[in-house]
C-alpha cells in the first residue's frame, strides 16, 4: 500500500513559508537517490565496451541468411529472431551511451561512446539491409503460409504485413544498403546543434533587479523567463535571444542541413514530400496534420481570449511575449521539493489503480529519474524506454516550480507507457508509435491539475493553478501547432527550391508568431528578439514530431474526462492501450481506447474545456 501523507496540502498552503528548492549545479553534490542509476544498464564503461565488442561480433551471423529468407519459414524466423536479439542489445548500448552523455555534454569520453555506438548502429543497419528487400520478394499469400506453418513468427505478423503496405517505398537490396550507410551522416546536423547549444554556445550572464547575477543557458532561461519582475523578464528574453541572433547563420545552416537530409530520404524512397514520408510509416492520414493546423487557426479567438485574460491578471496595459511565463497571481509563487512533487503525482494518479501506482513507485524508489539541472547537463526533459529488459530513464531539470511538477508527471506518463508495453509485449511489438507517445504523458498532467483543483478553495491559489493549466494548453495545443505549421512552411519552402538561411527562417518565424499571438490586433506584442526563437527549439530537428503533442493532447483530454467521470471499464481500456506497444497502427490503438482522432470531436472537447477554464477564472476575478 502506498503511503499517504499531508505533504500535498503542506506544499499548497505553506508556500509563503517554504524556501525555494536549492539549485544544485555541481553534479557531485546531487543526492545519489535523485540521480538515475546507469549501472542498471551496465556496471561500468568497461562492461559497456565489452558488451559492444560481443555484439559487433554477432553481425557476421546475418550472412548465413542472405538470399535464403524466402526458402522456408524457419529461415525467416531465425533471421528475424536474431535481428530482434541484436537490436535489443544495441538499444541498450545506445541507451547507456546517450544517458551518460546527457549527464554532461562537455565530457569528451561520453561523446566518443555516443559517436561510437552510432557507427555500430550504422554497421548493423548495413549488415541487415538485405532483410526487408528479400521479404518483399515474397507475396502476401506466401507470407501468410509462413505465418501458419511457423507459430514463432506470430510476433512478426504485424511487421510483415506492414512491410507489404510500405512496399512501394522500399528499394532494392543494394539501394537499401546505401541508405543504411547514409546513417553515418544523417544525424550530423542535430549532433552539431546539440553540442553547440548545450555545451559551447556562449550564453549571456545578466544581473537581475535584485542584484543577483544569473547565467542564461537553456535551463537558466527556462527559470528566469518566469521571474516576477517585468523588467527582468524583458532583459532575460532580450539577452537570451540576442545571443542566439549572433549565430543565426550557423544555426540556420544546421537546421537547413537537417531539412535537406530528410528531403533526401523522402525523395529516394519515392514519397511525394517530406510530410508524406514522415506520416506514412505509422499510417497517419495527412489530413490529420492539416486539420489540426486548420482547427487551431480557426480557434485563435479562444487563444486570444486566454492571452487577454493573462493581460488582465498581470495588470498590464499591453501584454508582451516576455510576459507569457510570468506568475499571474500576486503573492503566489508555489515552490515544491522533489519529495513533495512525487507525493502530489502519486495522489493525482490514484484513479489509475494499484498496478499503475505500483509501477510509479518503482520509478521513484529505483532511481529511474535524474532530477537536478547541473552544469553541462542536457537541457529540457525526456523519458527513454528503449532498454526493453531494464527500465525507462527520465531526465529532468527540476527547478521547484509547479511547471516542473507537471513536467515530471508528463515524463512519468511516457515512462509507464514504456514500462507496461515492454512488460506485456514481445520485443518486436513493444515499441509504440510516436503518434501515441504523448497521450500517456499529457493524461498524467490532466489528472494532476484536476486533483489540485479538487482540493483547493483559496481563490488566489486556484487562479494560479487554473492559469497554469491554461498555460499548458497554450504550450501544447497552440504553441506546438504553431511549431508544426512553421515546420511545414520551411520544409515546403526548401522543397520548392528556395534555400533556407538564417534570415528567411527568421522572417517566416516572425510572421507566424505574430499571427498566432495577435500582434497586429494588439493582443500580444511580439518584440524584435522573439523572431530568433526558432533557433532555440530542438524539436525542429525531429522531423514533423511536434504536431503529435497537440493531437495526443486532445486524445488525453477526452480520456481524462472519461476516467474522472468513472466511465465503466475505461481504466482497463487505458491500461490495455499503454500495454499495447506497437501491436497496431496508432489511430486504431486510440480507437480501441475510446478516442477517434479522425474526427474533430477530441479537439472540440479541448476547446470546450479551455473556454470553461477561462469562464471560471473570469468568474473569480469578477467577484474580487
Amino acid at each position: 500500500m502506498l503511503k499517504k501523507t499531508g505533504i500535498l496540502m503542506l506544499a499548497i498552503f505553506m508556500f509563503s513559508q517554504t524556501q525555494a528548492p536549492a539549485q544544485i549545479r555541481d553534479r557531485d553534490k546531487a543526492p545519489v537517490e535523485q540521480t538515475w542509476n546507469l549501472e542498471d544498464l551496465y556496471p561500468s564503461p568497461q562492461a559497456w565496451e565489452e558488451a559492444k565488442r560481443e555484439l559487433v561480433a554477432e553481425f557476421d551471423s546475418f550472412e548465413a541468411f542472405e538470399g535464403k529468407l524466402g526458402k522456408s519459414p524457419q529461415n525467416l524466423r531465425d533471421c528475424l529472431q536474431l535481428s530482434s536479439k541484436v537490436e535489443k542489445e544495441l538499444s541498450r548500448l545506445q541507451d547507456y551511451a546517450h544517458r551518460a552523455y546527457d549527464q554532461d555534454t562537455r565530457n569528451a569520453e561520453t561523446l566518443a561512446r555516443k559517436q561510437a555506438i552510432s557507427q555500430v548502429a550504422t554497421t548493423f543497419n548495413t549488415k541487415t539491409s538485405f532483410i526487408v528487400p528479400e521479404i518483399l520478394l515474397l507475396d502476401k499469400k506466401t507470407i501468410e503460409t509462413f505465418l501458419q506453418k511457423e507459430p514463432q513468427l506470430a510476433p512478426y505478423r504485424f511487421y510483415l504485413n506492414d512491410l507489404l503496405r510500405r512496399k512501394p517505398h522500399i528499394l532494392s537490396k543494394k539501394e537499401e544498403a546505401i541508405i543504411a550507410k547514409a546513417g553515418l551522416m544523417s544525424d550530423a546536423a542535430y549532433s552539431i546543434y546539440s553540442v553547440f547549444s548545450n555545451a559551447e554556445l556562449p550564453y549571456p550572464e545578466i544581473e537581475l533587479s535584485t542584484g543577483k547575477k544569473v547565467l542564461l543557458d537553456n535551463s537558466g532561461f527556462a527559470r528566469h523567463r518566469a521571474g516576477p519582475q517585468r523588467p527582468d523578464r524583458e532583459k532575460v528574453f532580450k539577452s537570451f535571444f540576442g545571443t542566439l541572433s549572433n549565430f543565426k547563420q550557423t544555426l540556420g545552416t544546421q537546421l537547413y542541413a537537417n531539412i535537406k537530409t530528410n528531403m533526401f530520404f523522402s525523395q529516394v524512397r519515392n514519397y511525394d514530400n517530406t510530410l508524406t514520408a514522415a506520416l506514412y510509416p505509422n499510417n497517419i492520414p495527412e489530413e490529420v496534420y492539416h486539420t489540426l493546423v486548420k482547427n487551431v487557426n480557426d480557434n485563435l479567438d479562444t487563444f486570444h481570449r486566454y492571452l487577454r485574460l493573462k493581460q488582465r491578471m498581470l495588470g498590464v496595459e499591453q501584454l508582451k511575449y516576455s510576459d507569457l511565463y510570468a506568475p499571474v497571481v500576486k503573492n503566489v509563487d508555489l515552490e515544491y521539493t522533489i519529495p513533495q512533487a512525487e507525493e502530489m503525482i502519486t495522489e493525482a494518479l490514484a484513479p489509475m489503480g494499484d498496478a499503475y501506482l505500483n509501477a510509479l513507485q518503482k520509478a521513484f524508489d529505483n532511481r529511474w529519474i535524474d532530477y537536478h539541472p547541473t552544469i553541462g547537463k542536457r537541457s529540457g526533459a525526456y523519458s527513454s524506454g528503449s532498454s526493453y529488459d531494464v527500465h525507462p530513464y527520465i531526465l529532468m531539470n527540476f527547478n521547484g516550480k509547479y511547471n516542473d511538477v507537471s513536467t515530471l508527471a508528463h515524463e512519468l506518463g511516457h515512462a509507464l507507457h514504456s514500462y507496461f508495453s515492454n512488460k506485456n509485449q514481445p520485443y518486436p511489438l513493444a515499441n509504440y508509435p510516436i503518434f501515441v507517445a504523448e497521450v500517456a504523458s499529457t493524461l498524467n498532467e490532466a489528472l494532476l491539475i484536476q486533483k489540485q483543483l479538487e482540493e483547493i478553495n483559496d481563490d488566489n491559489i486556484r487562479l494560479s493553478l487554473l492559469m497554469n493549466y491554461l498555460d499548458g494548453m497554450k504550450g501544447t495545443l497552440f504553441r506546438q501547432t504553431q511549431f508544426a505549421e512553421y515546420e511545414l512552411k520551411i520544409y515546403r519552402t526548401a522543397e520548392e527550391g528556395t534555400p533556407l538561411t538564417g534570415e528567411n527562417l527568421t522572417r517566416m518565424y516572425e510572421e507566424l508568431v505574430k499571427t498566432y499571438y495577435g500582434h497586429d490586433k494588439g493582443v500580444c506584442d511580439v518584440n524584435e528578439s522573439i523572431k530568433y526563437e526558432w533557433s532555440y527549439i530542438p524539436h525542429f530537428y525531429y522531423n514533423y514530431y511536434v504536431y503529435q503533442y497537440a493531437t495526443s493532447y486532445t486524445a488525453s483530454v477526452a480520456l481524462a474526462e472519461k476516467i474522472l467521470n468513472n466511465e465503466t471499464g475505461i481504466v482497463d481500456k487505458y491500461l490495455k492501450f499503454i500495454s499495447s506497444g506497437g501491436s497496431d497502427y496508432p489511430i486504431e490503438l486510440l480507437k480501441e481506447a475510446g478516442v477517434d482522432l479522425t474526427t474533430s470531436r477530441p479537439f472540440e472537447k479541448s476547446m470546450d474545456m479551455m473556454n470553461r477554464l477561462i469562464d471560471e477564472i473570469e468568474s473569480i476575478l469578477d467577484k474580487t
